[in-house]
C-alpha cells in the first residue's frame, strides 16, 4: 500500500485565517493574506505574534481549511497508508493543541501516524501534500504542492488547488 504524508496548517487547517484575526484584534493591524508572512512584521511585533502562536491552546480552534478534506482523508485512507507530517518544531508550544485538533477533525486515522518534526526530510512517504516549497524541497518522495499564495510563482511541482483535485489525482488507485 502507497502512503501519503499530509500537512496540517495551511493544507488542512486555517493558520493564517486564525492569524489575520488575532493580529486585528490584538495589535490592530490588518495584512492580506497573500502578504502575511510573521518575519515581515516589525521585531517586536513579531516576537509577541511568535509568543502568542505558542500559547498553549493557540492551533485547538482553527477552522478547517476545505471542508471536504475529511471526507477525501477518510476515502483516501481505505486506499493509502495516510500520515500528517507537522513541522511543529517551528512553534514547540503547538504540539497538544494540534494533537487534539487532529483527533477532533480526522478521528478515522490512526494517531500513532502523527508526525511532529522540523525538516520533513525525515517522513519516508511515497507522497507529501504541503504549501511549504522548502519541506518539498528536502522530500525524497514526490512532492505535491497545495497552492497557497505564498507559493503561486512555483512550477516545480505537481500542484493542487483544493480537496477535490487531491481526490482526483489519487482516486481511483492506480495498479
Amino acid at each position: 500500500m502507497k502512503s501519503i504524508a499530509v500537512d496540517m496548517d495551511m493544507v488542512l487547517a486555517d493558520f493564517v485565517g486564525k492569524l489575520r484575526v488575532s493580529l486585528k484584534e490584538r495589535f490592530n493591524i490588518t495584512v492580506a493574506t497573500d502578504n502575511l508572512q510573521i518575519r515581515n512584521l516589525q521585531p517586536e511585533i513579531a516576537k509577541e505574534v511568535f509568543m502568542m502562536i505558542n500559547e498553549p491552546d493557540y492551533f485547538r480552534d482553527l477552522k478547517l481549511l476545505d471542508p471536504n478534506a475529511v471526507a477525501v482523508l477518510k476515502e483516501l485512507s481505505e486506499h493509502y497508508e495516510i500520515y500528517i507530517a507537522t513541522a511543529a518544531m517551528d512553534v514547540p508550544g503547538s504540539f497538544k493543541a494540534k494533537y487534539e485538533w487532529l483527533l477532533e477533525h480526522f478521528p478515522f486515522l490512526d494517531p500513532q501516524r502523527f508526525i511532529f518534526c522540523g525538516n520533513k526530510k525525515v517522513v519516508k512517504t511515497d507522497f507529501l501534500i504541503d504549501d511549504n516549497v522548502r519541506q518539498l524541497e528536502s522530500f525524497t518522495g514526490e512532492g505535491i504542492l497545495y497552492s497557497q499564495p505564498n507559493n503561486i510563482q512555483e512550477t516545480r511541482f505537481k500542484r493542487v488547488h483544493n480537496w477535490k483535485e487531491i481526490r482526483e489525482l489519487f482516486l481511483p488507485v492506480k495498479a
